[in-house]
C-alpha cells in the first residue's frame, strides 16, 4: 500500500474506474446502431451480433495475457501500450469498409480494452485485501456500473445528429484521453519484488494452480456464467425491444440503462452490508434471485406479455449480477496476491468466453424471437448456481473457509 500512499481513495477508483469503463463502452455503447449497421453493410443480423461475439473474444483472451504480463512488468506500463492499440482500433472500426473488416476490428479493440479491465481489478488487490477490498471493490463497481447506462443513451445521442461510425470517432476520442491519464496519473503499485518470473512455464503453472483450486474455480464459474448470460441479454434486447416491441433506439436506451440501475443496486448492497453478511451468502442470493426473475422473464416471451412485464425481471435479473459478481470477485481474489494479475484475468476470461458463446444463439430463431434470450438466461442462471455448489460446498470445512475467505462477515 505504501506504493500509492499519495493516492486519495476518491481519486484512485476513479482512475481505475474509467480504465475498466472501456469494456462497458466498447461492448455497450454502440448497441442501439445495430439495426442501422446491418442496413448499412446490407447484411444479416445475426453479423453484427457476430461484431459483438468478436469484441468479447478479444476482450477475454486479452484478460489472460495481459493480467500475466502486468504479474510480471507491472501494471502501469502493459495499461498504457494498450490503451494506445485502442485508439487506433477504434479509428479502424469506424471506417471499416465491410462488416468483415468491422468484424475484425472489433476483435483488436475488445483485445485492447481488456488491459483497462484486468489490470485495475490487479490494482485494486494490490493495494486492498479483507473487509477493505470488498468496500473498495463495491465502489469501483458503483463507477464501473454508470456506464452501462451511459453508453447506450450516448451512443443513441450521437447516431441522432451523425451515422454509426460517429460513434467509433467518440471511442477513439476516449482512448486519446485514457491515454494521456495513463501516462499522467497512473502510478506502479506492483513493487519490483513482488513480481514474478518472465519464464513461460511458470506463468502457465501458476494459471494451471488456479484452474485446480476448487474454490477458485467455484466462484469464477458462478461469476462467469451469469455474466455470460447477461451477453445474451445485451446481444439480444436491441432487437427484442426494437423490433419486437417497437422501442425507438432512445426508449431502449432509457431501458437499457435502466438496468445499470440496477447492476448498482446489487453491488451496492454487498458493500453496504458486507460487516453483517459473509460474502458467501450474497453469492448465494444473487444465484437464486437469477434463476426466479430469468424463469419469469422466459414465461413473459412464451405467453407473449407485455413490454413491461418482460423489463421487469430483466432487472432484477441484472441487479443479480451485480451482487454475485462484487461478492465472487472478492472471495476469488482474498487468497491471490502474488499473482493477482493471472486470477483476475481468468476471472475476466471466463465471462467474455461465455459470453462470446451465448451472444450469436440469441438470434438463432430470427430477430422477431426472445424465446432464445430467455433460454439461455434461465440455462446459465441454473448452471451457475450448480457450479458454485458443486465446486465450493465443503460441510467438514465450511466454518473454517468461511472465516478465511470472508473476513468482513
Amino acid at each position: 500500500m505504501s506504493a500509492i500512499k499519495s493516492y486519495d481513495r476518491l481519486r484512485l477508483v476513479l482512475l481505475l474506474g474509467a480504465f475498466s469503463a472501456l469494456g462497458p463502452l466498447t461492448i455497450d455503447m454502440y448497441l442501439p446502431s445495430f439495426p442501422e449497421i446491418a442496413a448499412d453493410y446490407g447484411t444479416q443480423a445475426s453479423l453484427v451480433q457476430l461484431s459483438l461475439t468478436a469484441c468479447l473474444i478479444g476482450l477475454g483472451l486479452g484478460q489472460i495475457i495481459m493480467g500475466p504480463l502486468s504479474d510480471v512488468h507491472g501494471r502501469r506500463k502493459p495499461v498504457i501500450v494498450s490503451l494506445m492499440i485502442y485508439l487506433a482500433a477504434s479509428f479502424v472500426c469506424a471506417v471499416s469498409p465491410n462488416i468483415y473488416f468491422f468484424i475484425g476490428a472489433r476483435f483488436i479493440q475488445g483485445f485492447a480494452a481488456s488491459a483497462g479491465i484486468v489490470i485495475s481489478r490487479a490494482v485494486v488487490r494490490d493495494v486492498y485485501s479483507g473487509p477493505e477490498l470488498t468496500k473498495f471493490f463495491s465502489l469501483l463497481m458503483l463507477v464501473n456500473n454508470l456506464f452501462p447506462m451511459i453508453a447506450p443513451m450516448a451512443g443513441s445521442g450521437v447516431i441522432s445528429f451523425t451515422t454509426w461510425t460517429g460513434v467509433f470517432f467518440v471511442l477513439s476520442a476516449v482512448g486519446l484521453l485514457l491515454v494521456l491519464m495513463a501516462t499522467r496519473n497512473l502510478k506502479e503499485t506492483l513493487p519490483v519484488e513482488n513480481r514474478v518470473s518472465a519464464n513461460f512455464g511458470e506463468l502457465l503453472s501458476g494459471i494451471q494452480a488456479l484452474l485446480k483450486d476448487r474454490l477458485f474455480l467455484g466462484y469464477a464459474l458462478a461469476q462467469g456464467l451469469m455474466i455470460g448470460g447477461v451477453f445474451a441479454y445485451v446481444s439480444g434486447t436491441p432487437f427484442v425491444y426494437q423490433n419486437i416491441y417497437g422501442a425507438s433506439p432512445q426508449l431502449f436506451a432509457l431501458l437499457f440503462a435502466s438496468n445499470g440501475i440496477s447492476l448498482i443496486i446489487g453491488s451496492q448492497i454487498v458493500g453496504r452490508f458486507s460487516g453483517a453478511f459473509s460474502e458467501r451468502k450474497f453469492v448465494i442470493l444473487g444465484l437464486l434471485l437469477s434463476c426466479t426473475a430469468s424463469f419469469s422473464a422466459l414465461l413473459v416471451i412464451l405467453f407473449h406479455g407485455p413490454l413491461i412485464a418482460l423489463v421487469i425481471p430483466l432487472f432484477f435479473f441484472v441487479a443479480s449480477i451485480g451482487m454475485t459478481s462484487t461478492a465472487s470477485f472478492v472471495l476469488a481474489m482474498e487468497s491471490q496476491s502474488k499473482r493477482a494479475g493471472s486470477a483476475a484475468a481468468l476471472l475476466g476470461l471466463l465471462p467474455f468466453v461465455l459470453g462470446a458463446c451465448t451472444s450469436p444463439l440469441v438470434g438463432v430463431a430470427g430477430e422477431n424471437s426472445a424465446v432464445p434470450m430467455g433460454i439461455i438466461l434461465l440455462t446459465t442462471s441454473v448452471l451457475a448456481l450448480t457450479a458454485f455448489f458443486g465446486l465450493t460446498f465443503r460441510p467438514k470445512t465450511k466454518s473454517v473457509r468461511n472465516c478465511a475467505a470472508t473476513p468482513s462477515s
